[in-house]
């Protein structure tokens, strides 16, 4: 659960749903709202801590790490989590590398054509 708990987190600042020196809700505010223990919530950002994602402050809190960079390398950290998932597909069925990446070119392509139809 804690690391659902650290996806989350990751990717909101990703997203930039959290910024940079904003505060994240407490420890126990965040499991009253998802009914889970406190420990499971504090080991969590505890690895986000370590992780340099938040920092937390005796006695105000818990913040968004200030870092500009963190938003563009959670999104890249979280899109490589993706690539390699398609990669280890791609070998679980035995396809080659360069039809790999002919598929994600022909993919990217159909992405491109549905955007310029959607935006007539």
């Amino acid at each position: 659960m804690y690391l659902q708990i650290m996806d989350q987190i990751r990717h909101r600042v990703a997203l930039g749903d959290w910024a940079a020196g904003q505060e994240i809700p407490s420890i126990r505010a965040m499991a009253a709202a998802l009914s889970i223990s406190v420990i499971t919530v504090k080991r969590a950002y505890l690895e986000l801590e370590h992780e340099g994602v938040i920092v937390t402050r005796q006695g105000k809190g818990s913040f968004i790490a200030d870092n500009p960079d963190m938003g563009s390398a959670l999104r890249h950290k979280e899109l490589d989590q993706h690539l390699e998932a398609a990669i280890d597909a791609a070998h679980l069925i035995g396809l080659p590398e360069q039809e790999l990446q002919t598929r994600l070119r022909e993919l990217l392509r159909q992405r491109q054509e549905q955007r310029k139809e959607s935006s007539k």
